[in-house]
Parts: structure tokens; C-alpha cells; sequence
């Protein structure tokens, strides 16, 4: 039987994801760290697996599958577990709107200033474009957090969802960069009930954000 793999280093948040759900799953699978070194993202090897040049894949046999929602959403729905991501429209709908809002909206909020005070990565060191990135990033920890206000538990309601896996990996995340936070305390008693879950207590630690 082959094995499956997710390819990418494990310090990045979106293999984490991917590794995250694997664990919710009771998969067991090789990490092989591309992205590191003697495993480049841009040599013939990985660029045939992923044009694009990013982390993660995911090889399942044949199959070959990059973006890690996509890879998340695959793997919930191979595996039968409705409760991650359910079958019935409307309430699948809603799980992949918070998804998606986790990839477009909450990622471009908080690039500049987790690459600046981070990764302290000299592109992204212009302290006004930092400045609004806070902003804008505690703008859109907001809207989660008045999401999770209603819902009392989790991100779509009382039941833990693929949406919980990502949104909590950027919540750990936002937490743990050196910057003023909003004080919501809906996000803070969720990131509590999540903090039992092995996957994220393996995948959300201080050294991993």
C-alpha cells in the first residue's frame, strides 16, 4: 500500500493545515520537507508536481493535489468525516465560506506585518505598510471574533470544522507576533477550547506561528 505524503517544510502554516487535519484523521503520512534545504521549491523535480512552486502537495498514489484547503477538503471528504465537512449544501457553504475568507481576506490583512516583525524579511520593513497591516489585521480578527460571539463554541456553530483547523493556525499566529492585538474575547475562549486537541497542541506551539 503506498504511503501518503504531504510535501513541505513543517514550519509552514499552510502544511501545518494540512498536517493538522491528518491528525484529526488518524492518517499517518511522510512529510518529506520541501522547502528546505537540498529540497528546493523551484527545481524540475517539485515544479512538476507544483507549478506554482509552494507547499503543500499532497501525493495519495497517483493522485497529486496542491493548495492546502483543497487538500484539507479532499482529505475530510476521502476519509467520510462529515462532521469536518459536511455533505448538505447550505452547511457545507458555510464551512468553506470561512475557509476561503481565511485565504483571501485574513492572509492578505496580516502579510506585511508578520513578514516585518516576524520573519523580519527586509522586503516587508517599511514601517507604515507594517502599521496598516496591524490595523487591518485586528480589523479582520474582529469579524472573526464577532463570528465566534454568536456561535458560542465554533467557527460555524457548536461543532468543530475544517474551518476551525485553518482559522485557528491564524489565530495562533496572530497571537504570537510581537504587535498590539484587539483585545476579542470570543477568539481567546475559543483558542481555549481548542487548546485540547492534539493537533493543536502539536501544530500551534509558541515556536511555530
Amino acid at each position: 500500500m503506498t504511503c501518503m505524503a504531504v510535501l513541505g517544510r513543517p514550519r509552514s502554516i499552510n502544511v501545518r493545515k494540512v498536517l493538522w487535519v491528518c491528525a484529526e484523521l488518524g492518517l499517518a503520512v511522510d512529510n518529506p520537507a520541501w522547502g528546505e534545504a537540498g529540497l528546493p521549491l523551484q527545481g524540475p523535480e517539485f515544479l512538476a508536481l507544483n507549478p506554482n512552486g509552494l507547499v503543500p502537495v499532497l501525493r495519495d498514489g497517483a493522485l497529486v493535489l496542491w493548495e492546502s484547503n483543497t487538500i484539507c477538503r479532499y482529505l475530510a471528504g476521502r476519509q467520510g468525516r462529515n462532521d469536518l465537512l459536511p455533505t448538505e449544501p447550505l452547511a457545507r457553504a458555510q464551512v468553506e465560506q470561512w475557509m476561503d475568507w481565511q485565504a483571501t481576506e485574513l492572509n492578505t490583512a496580516w502579510r506585511a506585518a508578520f513578514m516585518g516583525l516576524v520573519r523580519r524579511d527586509p522586503a516587508w520593513a517599511e514601517p507604515t505598510a507594517i502599521a496598516a497591516s496591524v490595523q487591518a489585521w485586528n480589523r479582520a480578527m474582529a469579524i472573526l471574533d464577532a463570528q465566534l460571539a454568536r456561535t458560542g463554541a465554533h467557527v460555524v456553530g457548536p461543532h468543530f470544522t475544517l474551518a476551525d483547523v485553518v482559522l485557528g493556525l491564524s489565530a495562533h499566529r496572530w497571537r504570537c507576533t510581537p504587535m498590539a492585538h484587539a483585545e476579542l474575547p470570543a477568539v481567546r475562549a475559543w483558542l481555549a477550547r481548542l487548546a485540547p486537541r492534539a493537533g493543536f497542541q502539536r501544530y500551534c506551539t509558541p515556536e511555530l506561528s
